[in-house]
C-alpha cells in the first residue's frame, strides 16, 4: 500500500488536472483524435500480445520481449489515456489524492520497464547476430524471464520509492497539476515542503536508467555493426540489418523524446513543452510501436496472414 500524508499534514484531498488545452472549440476534435489514438493503441498492442503468444513461429526470445514491450505500452497508455479523454468532456477534471498517487506509481512502473525491455531486446539482437550458434543457449527461457523479471522488480521499487517520497510531502501552493496526468515534475511544482531530496532521487534514477539502458543498446549495436561489416555476403548483411530495423526505429523515437525532455536547458524548460513531449511518448509512441513491428517485420506479417486464414 502506498503511504501518503493524512489530511492534517496535507490539506489537499484532490487535484485538478489541467488537461491538454483550455480552448473549448478544440475539446471535441481532440477527444475524437485521442479516442481513435487510444483504440488503435489498445488494439495494436493487444493484437501483438495475442499473436506472439499463439503463433508457433513467433515462440522465440525476440518475440517474447516484443510481447512484453506491447504489454508495457498498453499499460502506461491505459493508465493515462482514458483519464485524459475524460478531461475533454467534463467541466472540472478532478483526481483524488490517492488516485493521483496510484496513477503515478503504475505509470512509473510501466515507463521504467519499457526502458530496460528495449535494452534487453538490443542484447537479444546482439546475441542473435554476433553469436548465432550459441543463441538458444545464451537466450534460454530462464535468461529471458530473468531479464524481464528484474526489469519489473526494479521498476516497481523505483516507482514506489519516488511516489512515497512525493506524497509524504505537503501540497499547499495549489492543487492544480499542469499536465493531463499525475507526473512527478508538475507535482513537485505545487509542493511547499523542501523538495531537494526527492529532486536528487528523481535525477539520480533518471540518469541511471537512461545511461545504463542506452549504454547497453549502443554497445550492442556497435558490436552488431562490426559483425555485419565483416560479413562477406551482401544478402547476409541485409538480413542482419533488417532484423534490427524495427527495434532501432522504436529506440530512436522513444529515447529521442525522453532526451529532449531531460536535456533541454532550464531557460527553455516549460510545462507546455513537457506536456507536448508527454503526449508523444505516452500516447503516440505506444500506437506507433505495433505499426513499426507489423509493417517492417515479415514474420509478424506472415503470422497475421496465418491467423486471418484460420479465422476465415
Amino acid at each position: 500500500m502506498i503511504k501518503v500524508n493524512d489530511t492534517k499534514r496535507n490539506p489537499v484531498t484532490e487535484f485538478i488536472l489541467m488537461g491538454i488545452t483550455n480552448h473549448v472549440k478544440l475539446q471535441g476534435p481532440l477527444f475524437e483524435l485521442f479516442f481513435f489514438n487510444y483504440m488503435a493503441t489498445a488494439l495494436g498492442n493487444l493484437g501483438l500480445i495475442i499473436l506472439t503468444y499463439v503463433d508457433s513461429h513467433l515462440q522465440t526470445p525476440m518475440y517474447f520481449f516484443l510481447r512484453h514491450l506491447a504489454f508495457v505500452d498498453l499499460g502506461y497508455s491505459t493508465v493515462v489515456g482514458p483519464k485524459m479523454l475524460v478531461s475533454f468532456i467534463v467541466e472540472k477534471n478532478n483526481i483524488s489524492h490517492n488516485g493521483c498517487a496510484i496513477q503515478l506509481v503504475i505509470f512509473g512502473i510501466f515507463i521504467t520497464s519499457e526502458v530496460f525491455i528495449l535494452s534487453a531486446m538490443a542484447y537479444d539482437r546482439y546475441v542473435a547476430i554476433c553469436k548465432p550458434l550459441l543463441y538458444m543457449v545464451i537466450m534460454s527461457d530462464r535468461m529471458c524471464y530473468i531479464l524481464v523479471g528484474v526489469s519489473y522488480i526494479y521498476s516497481i521499487f523505483v516507482s514506489l520509492l519516488v511516489t512515497i517520497k512525493i506524497f509524504n510531502l505537503s501540497f499547499c501552493h495549489s492543487n492544480v497539476i499542469q499536465n493531463f496526468y499525475c507526473d512527478g515534475i508538475p507535482l513537485l511544482a505545487i509542493i511547499c515542503s523542501d523538495t531537494s531530496e526527492i529532486e536528487q532521487i528523481i535525477m539520480i534514477f533518471a540518469l541511471l536508467n537512461l545511461v545504463s539502458s542506452l549504454l547497453i543498446i549502443l554497445i550492442s549495436y556497435m558490436l552488431i555493426l562490426v559483425t555485419i561489416l565483416r560479413m562477406n555476403s551482401s544478402e547476409g548483411r541485409h538480413k542482419a540489418f533488417s532484423t534490427c530495423g524495427s527495434h532501432l526505429t522504436v529506440v530512436v523515437v522513444f529515447y529521442g523524446t525522453l532526451l529532449f525532455m531531460y536535456l533541454q536547458p532550464k531557460s527553455r524548460h516549460s510545462f507546455d513543452t513537457d506536456k507536448m513531449a508527454s503526449v508523444f511518448y505516452t500516447l503516440v509512441i505506444p500506437m506507433l510501436n505495433p505499426l513499426i513491428y507489423s509493417l517492417k517485420n515479415k514474420e509478424v506479417k506472415g503470422a497475421f496472414k496465418r491467423i486471418f486464414k484460420k479465422l476465415m
